[in-house]
């Protein structure tokens, strides 16, 4: 990013403690402009990132926002879309990165509030001397709303769709997960394409792997009920998406070696905290989805 760019005087205090804690966390990986957004929403004071810091839960949650980040990324690497639809985006910069690397129509959504700053934090991140090979659309976007989802899938060239979500179902009841993938399925039925999520989440016991639960993002997933919103198993969620007529087209294999937080996972974490989390076993995928024939 172009420091000279970057003002002081902005105010991104609108952002929730929980979003924010998100991106401050995805400000010690290498997740392209995590380090800068997470220096912008500091302001004015100084994001200072410490990785001398030996606390287990926290390195194991940067590892898993950096690892979800580039499941999504891994499964669209393998299509040739032109038209890639991303819903409740949040601040991820996904599409920003896109659009400068390759001629894909990008269209990036989420609710009003966050579209505004996400707008704002957008001109400061882009390259006013670059140009881009595609084209990047920053729009509010209910993900429940089938007239403005489809309104905005118009804005499409002709042609199939890559949909994808990152940190959305998790926080629907299972009636709007019906909702929303009855409005994919019909895009789908239309133009062709995949639906690429990375929100399928089995059901655990959080201190199974010594998770703190009174810091603000816990807080955050228990007043929401995130927990008990997750799928049973992998094999519901299987037979929940299959009732809604998709199946797994392909799932995405974690790229731990990829991330620089697991050397400090494994530098801070205890036997029995290493122990436990073998237990515990596979807790979260991202999958690729297509209709069923």
């Amino acid at each position: 990013m172009n420091t000279e760019q970057t003002p002081t005087n902005r105010d991104y205090s609108t952002i929730s403690p929980s979003a924010k804690s998100v991106l401050l966390l995805k400000g010690y990986t290498d997740i392209p402009y995590a380090r800068a957004v997470a220096e912008l929403i500091s302001l004015p004071e100084a994001f200072q990132p410490d990785f001398d810091k030996k606390d287990f839960t926290f390195w194991a949650r940067v590892l898993h926002f950096d690892i979800r980040y580039r499941s999504i990324n891994q499964l669209l690497a393998g299509l040739e879309m032109k038209n890639v639809l991303e819903l409740s985006s949040g601040f991820s910069f996904r599409g920003l990165v896109a659009v400068q690397d390759s001629d894909v129509h990008y269209i990036d959504t989420d609710l009003p509030g966050i579209i505004t700053a996400k707008k704002e934090l957008t001109e400061q991140l882009r390259d006013k001397n670059a140009i881009p090979k595609g084209k990047l659309e920053i729009l509010p976007v209910n993900a429940l709303d089938e007239a403005q989802v489809k309104e905005v899938i118009g804005h499409f060239e002709p042609g199939a769709v890559a949909i994808v979500n990152e940190g959305l179902l998790m926080y629907l009841e299972t009636e709007e997960k019906r909702i929303l993938c009855g409005i994919i399925r019909d895009i789908l039925k239309e133009r062709g394409g995949y639906w690429i999520t990375a929100d399928i989440y089995k059901k655990t016991v959080h201190s199974a792997i010594d998770v703190q639960i009174d810091d603000k993002l816990q807080d955050f997933f228990a007043k929401h009920r995130v927990e008990e919103k997750m799928f049973d198993s992998f094999e519901a969620a299987e037979a929940f998406f299959k009732s809604e007529g998709f199946v797994i087209d392909k799932e995405a294999e974690p790229e731990y070696a990829q991330s620089g937080a697991l050397q400090h996972v494994l530098a801070s974490a205890e036997e029995e905290q290493l122990a436990n989390m073998g237990k515990m076993g596979k807790i979260h995928a991202t999958w690729r989805l297509k209709l069923a024939e």
